[in-house]
């Protein structure tokens, strides 16, 4: 597994009580940073600060919505309040509604995935940039998908709100070329993960690599001597180089 010395800085994940935001959660808190965790479960959070204590790692947990109306700008507040920066941000919080045709969507899962998966990242930089830029070397990425480009038919939220959050990501990076926060994309792939199964029912989860494989690509990403800025990364790429 890759090595990183994250000691004395602060992470912050969302989605972090399952899937990839877990196992990100648990690997940062492993190299040394404090992971502000993040999760609508308590229980799941629970579990992961257990995991977390067990490893030497040190957490805070934040049971939140990301469709709350201000939860995230009041964590905003208590980051810049309580720790000053920010030097790490993962978003890895996702929603993938129903597989269903584009004319048979409800206007209900619309709202909830385009919320989850482009309304809070938005909010989430609004909320975050200041404490990333008071960090020496602020990072952040986002957890995408492929099929933002792959737009397969009966996808069409999830690859709408995840084409539009790479977007929103890729144009906000642009923003800060010239400062020392860099701001990247991942695309996972297929991993053994809960989403992945509801999508995907008939596939062997164990033919599919775990969510910790993920970890040496965001651990170059979240290194603060990393220089990759404003790209999407994809993990089937980087695992055929590999």
């Amino acid at each position: 597994m890759t090595s990183i010395d994250l000691k004395g800085r602060l992470a912050l994940v969302t989605g972090a009580s399952r899937g990839i935001g877990r196992a990100m959660a648990l690997e940062l808190a492993r190299a040394g940073a404090h992971v502000i965790a993040t999760a609508r479960t308590t229980g799941g959070l629970e579990e992961l600060d257990d995991d977390i204590r067990t490893a030497g790692g040190t957490s805070t947990l934040v049971p939140l919505d990301l469709q709350s109306e201000d939860g995230i700008e009041q964590l905003g507040t208590i980051v810049a309040e309580r720790w000053g920066k920010l030097d790490i941000l993962l978003a890895a919080a996702g929603a993938l509604g129903e597989l269903t045709p584009a004319a048979q969507v409800k206007s209900k899962t619309w709202q909830s995935v385009v919320s989850v998966n482009l309304i809070a990242p938005a909010r989430l930089i609004r909320a975050l940039e200041a404490p990333l830029l008071a960090s020496d070397a602020g990072r952040a990425v986002f957890i995408s998908s492929g099929a933002a480009r792959s737009r397969r038919p009966f996808w069409a939220p999830y690859a709408a709100s995840k084409a539009g959050m790479d977007a929103l990501v890729q144009s906000w990076a642009k923003e800060h070329d010239n400062n020392p926060l860099n701001v990247n994309i991942v695309y996972p792939g297929a991993m053994r993960t809960k989403m992945r199964a509801k999508a995907f029912p008939g596939e062997d989860p164990m033919s599919l690599p775990e969510p910790v494989a993920l970890w040496p690509l965001v651990a170059d990403l979240v290194d603060p001597a990393g220089e990759t800025h404003g790209e999407i990364v994809d993990f089937a790429d980087r695992k055929e180089r590999a």
